[in-house]
């Protein structure tokens, strides 16, 4: 006899699948034939015990073609197959041998098996059943028996779980349908009906395993994909919908639905695409365009919507137009609360419109959704800083200008609060201190603001004048601003002096 130990250790976990080696005894039907063919069973035999799946197929090929009559080439084949996890090519080797020796209970048994797990439950039973009535020997029989009363439960769960869809008692059906597929887990029909069930009840990652499972087991099956394009597209994941939509086209490239549904899908992945190029431009404008004209390809799907005005809102932000970013991230808020880059975009276009209170709060709202963001952590701590010098000096408030400003502008608006501010135009004391407070002020506001190194600091929090702030050392808070009184003329010519009054 021959030591199969080897051999089941390498098949086991295709049990109970596993095809024991013929024994000697089968060697007989052989003699006397093409010996080629004869070596090659016994070659293929000896790498298939080995474990050398691949060299073993090979030779059983060659047996196959030199006797396409010898079953044991076919069964041997078989064999190797299942060891390689492709039943798909077992099943119609084991179908020849049966062919060719209606007799042997071994092959039709592992037959019964493989139509089994594929759902094929009327001929697996017819296969059971004429193992039973030959002669088997106690083990096949006694499995045989198991599985024929196993394939006529998944029956009655078959019956039970149509029955349940067609009421739309979609739970029931999936319940029947999970213990179908763990006996008949290549049964294709039963993976996709529970597909369906699952997206009526909105678990569509679990629609999508199972679709994805029925395009491998089913060869050419383009509704497979489809519908997993439909998924994802719905979803909002517009890359996955069009990778699938191309693997049905390329099943049929004349499939309508999957033709259709490409040209609307490709149309949509290119906007958002060209969107986002425009954004690491930095061309936020134009990315907001693109983003309009997604809303108007796909005005039905909420998903690309939403999309859209994230994004929208990001641009905004990104080109402080805070006004106008404020009410688009509010939108998104509103259908996604814990969307932690829309309440980040949002408290940046607060921080542009001095709501400092409310950027803390969406910035803080942003950390709890995102712990890690380090942008998060650094603008809470900008907005804080912003907050506390807001309620100090604020030289943009002092000039009457935004934050936005020019600096053209800034030196526009310095010149005329300088002209109505400047201290020779007051008469009484009281007035005079209080109009050189003023000037001062004025004067501080536009040294800083028109500095972009000192603008910088202060847009992020830091007061560039401001001793404390500087901890302890650089610039003197009246640096520069004595130099330009004397004889200082806010309208840029002519003479122009005075003196302070300190009495």
């Amino acid at each position: 006899m021959v030591t199969v130990a080897p051999l089941v250790n390498t098949l086991l976990s295709y049990a109970p699948f596993v095809l024991v080696l013929l024994d000697l005894r089968y060697e007989g039907v052989i003699c006397g034939e093409d010996h080629g063919v004869e070596n090659h069973l016994e070659m293929g035999k000896k790498l298939l015990a080995a474990g050398q799946l691949a060299d073993a197929l090979s030779h059983f090929h060659a047996a196959v073609d030199g006797d396409p009559k010898n079953y044991v080439a076919y069964y041997r084949r078989a064999t190797v197959y299942l060891a390689m996890g492709k039943s798909k090519s077992a099943l119609p080797d084991l179908s020849k041998v049966i062919e060719l020796k209606p007799d042997f209970t071994s092959a039709r048994l592992q037959r019964g098996n493989l139509l089994l797990k594929q759902g094929r439950l009327d001929e697996a039973e017819s296969d059971f059943k004429k193992v039973l009535k030959s002669t088997p020997s106690s083990r096949e029989e006694q499995e045989a028996q198991s599985q024929l009363k196993k394939s006529d439960e998944i029956q009655r769960l078959v019956t039970q779980a149509r029955s349940d869809f067609s009421r739309q008692d979609y739970s029931s059906a999936i319940l029947h349908l999970d213990t179908i597929i763990d006996t008949c887990a290549w049964d294709v029909e039963s993976r996709e009906l529970r597909a369906e069930c699952f997206i009526q009840l909105g678990e569509t990652g679990k629609a999508i395993s199972d679709l994805k499972a029925t395009s491998k087991l089913r060869n050419g099956n383009t509704q497979a994909f489809y519908k997993l394009s439909t998924i994802y597209y719905n979803l909002g994941d517009h890359e996955m919908s069009l990778s699938e939509v191309r693997e049905c086209l390329k099943l049929d490239p004349d499939h309508k639905l999957c033709f259709s549904h490409y040209k609307q899908v490709k149309k949509l992945n290119k906007q958002i695409t060209s969107a986002e190029e425009l954004i690491q431009q930095q061309r936020y404008g134009d990315a907001v365009g693109k983003y309009e004209a997604v809303m108007q390809t796909e005005p039905n799907v909420p998903q690309y919507t939403l999309l859209a005005k994230e994004r929208i809102c990001h641009c905004l932000s990104k080109d402080q137009q805070g006004a106008k970013a404020i009410p688009v991230c509010s939108e998104v808020l509103q259908s996604d609360p814990e969307n932690a880059n829309a309440l980040k975009d949002r408290a940046e276009a607060l921080l542009q419109d001095e709501q400092y209170e409310e950027a803390i709060k969406d910035f803080e709202r942003a950390k709890e959704y995102s712990e890690n963001d380090r942008q998060v952590k650094e603008g809470l701590e900008r907005a804080q800083r912003l907050l506390k010098q807001s309620q100090k000096r604020d030289y943009y408030k002092i000039l009457g200008v935004k934050r936005t400003a020019q600096k053209k502008e800034i030196i526009k608006a310095y010149r005329k609060l300088a002209q109505q501010w400047h201290p020779d135009n007051f008469q009484d004391a009281e007035d005079k201190k209080k109009a050189e407070k003023k000037f001062i002020d004025i004067a501080q506001a536009k040294e800083v603001l028109t500095d972009p190194e000192m603008r910088s600091k202060f847009d992020q929090g830091e007061d560039p004048l401001d001793p404390e702030s500087q901890q302890g050392g650089g610039h003197h808070p009246f640096h520069g601003a004595w130099d330009n009184f004397q004889g200082f003329n806010p309208f840029g010519s002519g003479p122009f002096s005075f003196k302070f009054n300190f009495n």
